[in-house]
């Protein structure tokens, strides 16, 4: 099923109509207009400066839009706060690693889930008298395949582990749409091989979207591909599409 097309009777995961974002006289992100649909994995690609930033933080709230829409399940959200659209069922990486070090994987993702809910820890209370919080956390690791690290201090994790790390933390919400921004930066070619391998079994029903510039990333994972380009969507298409474009080539790739 195409990011861009109706689906049969589907509620889209997540509608972009006609939006955009100016600050002053620059016009960041122009009409941009998209519908992602259960379990699709859509990628946007541009050059720096392309508008991929200001896009994913009017999806998520950061920025207020200056005109259009943002529907999440069919529900206008074009004018909620982030932790509303999280709420909703929306999550989102960034590119800077935001982990507690000298803590160990397991309590990352123990703070990740408790930091969703509204009890909070109590300090006299030991903490395996969290139960749920423990099976979550242990159902987290398993799906990721990061059950033998559980005891592993972060600092002691290498930096495509802890890239990965921070996207098991992002499925502590439980969301039904992930937005990844630049999961593969700073990644060595094999550890960007190692994080396609991990998005890649994650749950089929999660719909997800992502920035990136590894385009060996791009074309293993996405479904479909929409270029930025100042703000607007040059070109969208499946990978081979997006590939083999003469207008993409000249203008992203620099081959024209």
């Amino acid at each position: 099923m195409s990011a861009d097309t109706p689906g049969n009777g589907q509620t889209p995961v997540l509608e972009l109509k006609d939006l955009s974002k100016s600050f002053g006289g620059l016009h960041a992100v122009r009409g941009v207009t998209f519908r992602i649909m259960p379990g699709d994995r859509k990628a946007i690609i541009g050059p720096n400066g392309a508008g991929k930033t200001t896009l994913f933080n009017l999806i998520t709230g950061i920025f207020p839009a200056s005109s259009g829409q943002v529907l999440l399940f069919g529900k206008d959200v074009t004018g909620w706060q982030s932790h509303r659209r999280t709420a909703l069922g929306m999550a989102r990486t960034f590119q800077i690693t935001s982990l507690f070090p000298r803590l160990t994987v397991l309590d990352n993702v123990l703070l990740a889930i408790k930091g969703l809910r509204s009890s909070k820890f109590v300090m006299w209370r030991f903490l395996s008298s969290y139960r749920d919080v423990y099976d979550k956390a242990h159902q987290l690791l398993e799906q990721a395949a990061f059950t033998d690290r559980a005891n592993t201090e972060v600092r002691y994790l290498s930096h495509g582990e802890q890239r990965q790390l921070e996207i098991v933390l992002g499925l502590a919400s439980d969301p039904k749409i992930l937005l990844l921004d630049e999961p593969a930066a700073g990644l060595s070619s094999g550890e960007s091989v190692e994080m396609t391998e991990f998005l890649m079994r994650l749950d089929p029903k999660l719909a997800i979207l992502l920035i990136e510039h590894d385009m060996d990333v791009v074309f293993d994972l996405a479904h479909t591909i929409s270029v930025l380009h100042f703000g607007e969507v040059l070109e969208t298409g499946k990978p081979e599409q997006i590939k083999n474009s003469q207008k993409v080539q000249e203008i992203y790739l620099g081959t024209g």
